[in-house]
């Protein structure tokens, strides 16, 4: 049996300046930055309606299949897999230039500090969030953002705190992680990275109206700042978890009990 031809061997010099700003519109391309157009597309959409932003809906976790709860169990789950599938792709992109997912602080060698910075930014991010979100809602400058919409089943909160994970992870490991990291590589000034970070973190949040731009515009703005100083997405990975958890399942316990909530 003929032996196969040995393969070529990997130029690793060859990751250019070029290439990492080929790699970072690739990767924006089929994940984060679809996002942000569709998310303008739907603004638009929703600035022409005949109703006003505040009289429209913006659900977060909708019901995939009403009426039939194993096959809206099942999408669920296949669309949390297919969104966060874009952090494979980062995490094979980082081992392709010598690096890690450890070089952008996405590991377990401080869990105490990480948990701990996380859960304090969680605190003060997710009620500053809230009051500006409401004071956007009522000012008539963002839809009503419904986090949860989904039947009433035994799934219905796993299936939010996995939601809330999803969002964390993909955003915070490609977000704040991956394109600062990249974007330092390729010489940027920290402010300057940091800004093109927040507009694309709030652009994909704009089918929310421009509250969830401007509020996620300045959580892109601090998120990027903390990554710069720590070095580690981590501790902003479990507050946007901790976050968008309270949100989700927070949302379905308080609704209709209190005055406040639109």
């Amino acid at each position: 049996m003929r032996d196969s031809p040995p393969l070529p061997a990997v130029d690793t010099r060859a990751f250019t300046p070029r290439l990492i700003g080929a790699e970072i519109i690739v990767v924006f391309a089929v994940s984060l930055g679809a996002s942000a157009l569709q998310s303008l597309v739907s603004l638009i959409g929703s600035l022409t309606a005949p109703q006003a932003l505040k009289g429209q809906h913006a659900v977060l976790v909708g019901t995939m299949a009403p009426g039939r709860p194993w096959l809206d169990l099942t999408l669920q789950l296949v669309g949390i897999a297919v969104s966060v599938a874009p952090v494979a792709l980062v995490a094979y992109l980082l081992v392709r230039s010598g690096e890690s997912l450890r070089t952008i602080g996405v590991d377990r060698r401080e869990p105490g500090r990480d948990l701990l910075r996380g859960a304090v930014l969680a605190a003060v991010v997710g009620g500053t969030g809230l009051a500006f979100y409401l004071a956007a809602f009522h000012a008539g400058i963002n839809l009503d953002v419904v986090p949860d919409r989904l039947p009433d089943t035994w799934w219905r909160v796993p299936v939010l705190l996995l939601a809330a994970l999803q969002n964390a992870v993909l955003e915070e490991v490609i977000v704040s992680g991956y394109l600062l990291h990249r974007l330092a590589r390729l010489g940027w000034r920290p402010w300057r990275a940091v800004a093109v970070s927040a507009l694309l973190r709030g652009s994909y949040h704009l089918y929310q109206g421009f509250g969830g731009f401007i509020g996620n515009l300045v959580m892109g703005l601090l998120f990027g700042r903390l990554y710069q100083r720590w070095g580690r997405a981590m501790p902003l990975i479990v507050a946007h978890t901790l976050i968008d958890a309270v949100a989700f399942v927070g949302y379905g316990l308080l609704r209709g009990r209190v005055t406040w909530l639109p």
